[in-house]
Formats: structure tokens, sequence, C-alpha cells
């Protein structure tokens, strides 16, 4: 299993929208080839900041839909929203243990 973690934080008071965003969301990723599933996050300390991990079956398949998917399947984001300088992170893991 291939993990693709990204972590943000909302700057301008639209943690809302944001939550609301990924609550209604296309679900366009959701039939990619590799694609298992998306969780989100938020810290209880931190409402404003995201977690979002999507598990993928490989490597191959996460970066196919990047290349090809990734800018279309993320026009839901809220207009307006900003996010804290330095704040996106995308990390990726291998599963070790479930």
């Amino acid at each position: 299993m291939y993990i693709a973690m990204s972590q943000f934080e909302v700057a301008n008071g639209m943690a809302a929208d944001v939550r609301e965003a990924f609550v209604n969301r296309p679900h366009m990723v959701d039939h990619e080839k590799g694609f298992l599933g998306m969780k989100v996050f938020t810290p209880q300390e931190n409402e404003n900041e995201f977690w979002v991990m999507t598990t993928w079956t490989d490597e191959i398949s996460y970066r196919e839909w990047y290349k090809e998917h990734m800018k279309a399947s993320h026009e839901g984001i809220p207009k307006g929203l900003k996010l804290v300088p330095g704040s996106l992170k995308v990390r990726f893991f291998d599963m070790v243990s479930d």
C-alpha cells in the first residue's frame, strides 16, 4: 500500500468552507486505478489545520492520477481560500503494518 499525506493550515477563516468541500467532494478520484480511499482529519487543538490521507495500491497509480487528474479533482476548493505560508506539506509513506 502507498499513502500520500497532505497537511495544510487555512489562514483566512475559511476552515468551515474547506470542511464542507471535503464532505461534499465530487468523488472524482474514487474510481481511479489503484485508489483505495481518502480520509480527512483536523486536529482537535487546531480546527484550521487539515490532514488528507489517500491510500493507493501502489506509487505508480498515485503518480498517474497526479499527473493526469489532480488539477481537475481540486476544482471544488473554496474560492478565496488562503493557506498559512509554508504550511502545505506532502509526504509519502509505505504501509508497514496494519
